[in-house]
């Protein structure tokens, strides 16, 4: 065997440098301008280092694993393969991610392990990074901030309309592919005046969106059978490590609605809770302006307030009490009292937590709650990203590719505002622009 000696050793590596430049001027030609473009702006824009650098029998940097999955994500691609395919196909782009493309490029079972040992925490450490920075740029802030799950299919035969596998949404026939999916239900209709909703063994994603931007600030993974109302509150907690809530209002719809949610944003962030009521299968006693109703079907008129025992009560007495001319409807036993004062009377406890004592009707909570609507669309922007059905079968997998879609959301909105392109909430609009 012959030893190179080091000037000999200096020159290969030089020819190397060259033949390396050579072929990168090929690849060129058969990928587009455009994404070349983007992808180069995309990745020059982000800052990060992942502990243990390689990962895969070749030792591919984590780094380039992640940036590889952000093209996933950015392409919509809902399939590893078709990630593996289109960066065999585009080496230019691999050569951004960060692959050295003179050398095989990582195969299918490289990016799955890749998804199943990753550490969760690392993403979301790097989610965060990206919010500090478009916090410090004035894109992102906690003032208006909205929380909504959305729904992830898992990759099992139970979730496809035409299996005709019997009892498939059984709690105890559980997807044997998926141990760590569960059995959840999301709404099938967005008509107000219809309700429809379809079981599904998965997962969901629940973020918290910044109402004004419309991007990311904090994402978790949960299983479906999880509510929204009982994660809430741990949620806000994780994000105000992120950013702080203080001072926020915070938006959310009926799954919210729970004391708990109200007391933490109040007392623990001093902000405001714009979340509509739930219905309870309560009989209805009062309109919605609040006046009780008496037994013959009237709205009573309020009559001041009664204090006792540190409580506080609303009397509300018959519309006709001081009338002379009249008949009682229901010919009420106080009706012909001989009194001035005549009908019924009632009382209603006037609420002391902070849930009851909104106003929704005013024009400011209406006004304040529409800006909820930013947390719409961004979920379905968010599985135009290939997220709506995942096709990996496990819980770890599938959360660290709900965060990389949050990461890929928040990388594009930075790299549009450092090179100056405000089409910074999607990416097909950015490469537009780049």
């Amino acid at each position: 065997m012959v030893k190179l000696t080091g000037k000999k050793t200096q020159h290969r590596k030089g020819l190397a440098a060259i033949y390396r430049q050579e072929i990168i001027q090929e690849v060129t030609l058969f990928t587009s301008q455009s994404a070349a473009v983007f992808y180069d702006k995309l990745f020059s824009s982000l800052d990060f280092t992942l502990p243990k650098a390689a990962t895969g029998r070749c030792g591919f940097p984590k780094e380039a694993m992640l940036c590889a999955f952000l093209v996933m994500k950015c392409e919509g691609f809902s399939q590893i393969t078709d990630l593996a395919d289109y960066l065999d196909n585009n080496r230019l782009i691999a050569h951004y991610c960060g692959f050295d493309i003179m050398k095989s490029l990582p195969s299918y079972w490289t990016y799955d392990r890749f998804l199943r040992q990753m550490d969760n925490s690392e993403l979301k450490s790097v989610m965060a990074d990206l919010v500090r920075q478009l916090y410090k740029l004035g894109i992102v802030d906690a003032s208006f901030i909205g929380l909504d799950s959305t729904p992830i299919m898992a990759n099992t035969k139970q979730n496809n309309p035409k299996s005709f596998v019997k009892d498939k949404f059984s709690k105890e026939a559980h997807p044997k592919c998926d141990p760590d999916c569960a059995l959840g239900v999301h709404s099938a209709s967005n008509q107000h005046n219809e309700r429809r909703y379809e079981f599904y063994w998965g997962y969901k994603s629940h973020v918290v969106v910044d109402c004004i931007s419309g991007l990311p600030l904090y994402e978790q993974t949960t299983p479906a059978n999880i509510m929204d109302s009982t994660v809430a509150v741990d949620i806000l907690a994780a994000a105000d490590q992120t950013l702080s809530l203080h001072g926020c209002s915070f938006l959310a719809d009926k799954g919210y609605d729970a004391k708990n949610i109200y007391n933490t944003v109040k007392s623990v962030y001093g902000g405001d809770a714009f979340i509509p009521l739930k219905k309870r299968r309560t009989k209805r006693d009062s309109l919605p302006a609040g006046n009780l109703i008496c037994d013959a079907g009237l709205a009573m008129h309020k009559d001041g307030k009664t204090t006792d025992n540190g409580r506080t009560r609303q009397k509300f007495c018959c519309p006709f009490r001081q009338s002379k001319r009249g008949i009682c409807p229901c010919d009420h036993k106080n009706w012909s009292n001989g009194k001035k004062n005549r009908g019924c009377v009632k009382y209603k406890t006037v609420p002391t937590d902070y849930r009851l004592s909104i106003d929704r009707t005013c024009l400011s909570f209406k006004r304040t709650y529409a800006l909820r609507t930013e947390c719409e669309r961004y979920n379905s922007r968010f599985k135009a990203s290939g997220q709506e059905r995942l096709w990996v079968r496990n819980g770890n997998s599938v959360a660290n590719l709900n965060t990389l879609a949050h990461i890929s959301a928040l990388a594009v909105a930075l790299a549009a505002v450092l090179y100056g392109s405000h089409s910074y909430r999607a990416p097909k609009s950015f490469r537009r622009g780049a």
